[in-house]
């Protein structure tokens, strides 16, 4: 984003408008974290803001500031499109392709709203006139708070801001373990801590609320872990009637292939989720070191997102699914061999 980009934009926020904040489907700590940050900065200028996810998320993260006003498009279409009808700016957040927000495409592509991006996934799609996109970011947290710092504006943030930015930055780096965690990150969540971001509570509201259901689910999931060992790979799988066993609510399988990825000698994991609801296999890939699971989850499987984290999705049966996964596995040998 150029100087000349924010000052446009600061031109743009000098007064009143009504703005609509976007993040992808089925959103995590990042996307809501972020979408609520932006919204109570914009807030603080009284812009008519209001976040509209594309659909609903997990309990663990309805706690937030400012979260009962989200409103969500699958359950609440009429009212979420009266507001993208009426928006004169579109925030998207977390996401730099519209299909990412499943049935709201169409009425954000219709918009004539004027589209801003924040986001730090590869490869940008061309659909907002101003863009900060930057895939060497922990998280989209962290580059709204630099899009506060660029507007000279880091004095406004209060503690619901810096509550909300601190969730997502600490989601999508694994609690400020992964290699996209940087010294300015750190800089960033001190200045959180500072503006009134409890670090010890927001940990437990995220991380400590697990249901007995969601523990023996992950059970199953250890369970079900296998291993292939000349390609330094490990999966898992879940079953729609597994997940039906043990009372899956959304978000209970969050973190769940990470266990996978810390085995000893694992490069690359991955966990495969039915869902019936949808009629596909949800995917999401980890890996270490060099090793994209971007390029190999957009080769393969319907998705993308980062290096060393990715999602992706296909259309055929578990098992099938699981068998084109290993089959495609001896082909990025010497990758995976290192």
């Amino acid at each position: 984003m150029t100087t000349a980009d924010i000052l446009d934009i600061k031109s743009l926020l000098s007064s009143p408008k009504n703005i609509v904040i976007i993040p992808h489907k089925n959103p995590d700590g990042d996307a809501i974290g972020s979408t609520l940050g932006l919204y109570h900065y914009l807030k603080h200028y009284k812009h008519n803001a209001l976040v509209i996810a594309p659909n609903d998320y997990p309990d663990f993260l309805k706690w937030m500031p400012g979260e009962s006003s989200i409103l969500k498009f699958e359950s609440q279409r009429s009212e979420s499109e009266k507001h993208l009808k009426n928006a004169d700016l579109i925030f998207t957040l977390d996401f730099n392709a519209l299909h990412r927000i499943g049935d709201m495409e169409t009425s954000v592509e219709e918009s004539e709203a004027l589209k801003i991006m924040i986001d730090h996934h590869q490869q940008p799609d061309d659909y907002a006139k101003y863009v900060y996109s930057d895939v060497n970011m922990s998280s989209t947290c962290e580059m709204v708070y630099n899009f506060i710092e660029m507007l000279n504006d880091t004095k406004v943030i209060d503690a619901s801001i810096a509550t909300c930015l601190y969730v997502g930055i600490m989601t999508d780096t694994g609690s400020f373990r992964f290699p996209a965690t940087t010294s300015r990150t750190h800089q960033v969540i001190g200045h959180l801590i500072d503006k009134g971001a409890n670090n010890s509570e927001i940990h437990n509201s995220i991380y400590d609320t697990n249901s007995y259901g969601r523990l023996q689910l992950l059970g199953r999931a250890l369970q079900n872990l296998k291993v292939i060992p000349e390609l330094q790979t490990a999966y898992i799988s879940l079953s729609q009637e597994e997940l039906d066993t043990f009372n899956f609510k959304k978000g209970d399988t969050e973190g769940f292939v990470n266990y996978a990825l810390s085995l000893k000698g694992i490069i690359l994991a991955a966990i495969f989720i039915e869902s019936k609801q949808d009629q596909i296999i949800k995917i999401s890939l980890r890996s270490k070191g060099e090793f994209s699971v971007n390029e190999f989850s957009r080769n393969h499987f319907n998705g993308g997102g980062h290096t060393n984290a990715a999602g992706g999705r296909s259309d055929s049966s578990l098992s099938e699914t699981i068998d084109e996964f290993i089959s495609i596995l001896p082909k990025y040998k010497s990758e995976l061999a290192l």
